[in-house]
């Protein structure tokens, strides 16, 4: 894991403010959703990516009521 050297202060709500660098640098821009995970005594946050449903592939993904499934899970479906 790699420091940015970067600190924030939390403020009374629980929030803090992800600077601009980083946000550009990870390609995070308004309305993103971020994943937040923890390990041990770790925040871990993840710019959010849309996934397949059946096989986690978030390329080429296509929304189908609601849920999202990539092109070859999808041409796996309609030959069945």
């Amino acid at each position: 894991m790699k420091s940015t050297g970067v600190t924030r202060q939390i403020d009374e709500l629980g929030r803090f403010v992800l600077p601009v660098e980083i946000r550009r640098a990870l390609h995070i821009n308004l309305k993103d959703y971020i994943e937040i995970y923890t390990e041990n005594d770790r925040i871990i946050l993840k710019k959010y990516q849309p996934a397949c449903l059946f096989c986690g592939n978030t390329e080429d993904n296509e929304t189908f009521e609601g849920k999202r499934i990539c092109r070859a899970c999808l041409d796996k479906l309609k030959n069945i």
